[in-house]
């Protein structure tokens, strides 16, 4: 007869484990001898021996109790199981790793190839970071909303940045968002802008999208969509 700490001690477990597979009817609770301490036997040792042989076999606590009196083709038919619920489980923690690696790489976990191409051209440009947010969650809303409409949308601005006039456009544009609403280059740089779409024609325009408001919720639904100078840049365009 030993006590709880002895017992610990000969399957290499703690107490705590011990009275916690105690109220998961995993192994019997002993009664208590006169001086009030639980008293164990060898058999409690052998069950708590098994048990531990079994949970750290990675076999749930549910199912070790169905285990410990099962005959062997039982037992074998069970560990087979768990055997291959555990190779799911790898493959499924395997899955999370490769997609956690793809967000510390770049942005190809959210958007298709052909933006994440267009992301990694405009960090090369030298585009700001904050730019660089609004365009991915940008492109994140119309891919969801509307993935035909975003697939004409990216086709048509990577067509647009080999343009050197659209690219320093596009690249005083994101400068600009820090300016002064007063600053004296907005005007010009409005001019520039409504000659430029003057002489260019979007595709869009000949191709209408189908969901021309998911450009507006791209645009307006994101933090730092705008400021006082793209404000005032956006009433000088218009004229």
């Amino acid at each position: 007869m030993i006590t709880i700490g002895q017992l610990a001690d000969y399957a290499g477990v703690t107490i705590k484990a011990i009275r916690h597979y105690h109220e998961r009817g995993l192994l019997a609770e002993p009664d208590r001898d006169s001086s009030g301490y639980r008293r164990y036997t060898a058999k409690d040792a052998i069950d708590l021996v098994k048990i531990r042989t079994l949970a750290n076999a990675g076999v749930p606590l549910a199912r070790i109790k169905d285990l410990l009196d099962a005959d062997p083709d039982a037992l074998t038919a069970a560990i087979a199981e768990i055997d291959h619920n555990l190779q799911d489980r790898i493959a499924q923690l395997r899955q999370t790793r490769d997609q956690l690696a793809q967000l510390r790489g770049d942005d190809r976990l959210f958007v298709s190839p052909e933006v994440a191409d267009f992301l990694d051209d405009l960090r090369e440009l030298g585009v700001s970071e904050r730019q660089m947010h609004l365009e991915r969650d940008g492109w994140i809303l119309m891919q969801t909303a509307s993935p035909e409409d975003a697939s004409l949308w990216i086709a048509e601005k990577r067509e647009l940045m080999t343009d050197p006039e659209f690219r320093a456009l596009y690249l005083e544009h994101d400068a600009a968002y820090d300016w002064s609403p007063d600053d004296p280059r907005l005007p010009a740089l409005a001019n520039r802008t409504r000659n430029w779409y003057t002489h260019h024609h979007s595709r869009s325009e000949t191709r209408p999208v189908h969901n021309p408001t998911i450009a507006r919720l791209a645009a307006q639904s994101q933090p730092g969509a705008s400021s006082p100078a793209w404000d005032r840049l956006a009433l000088l365009v218009k004229g």
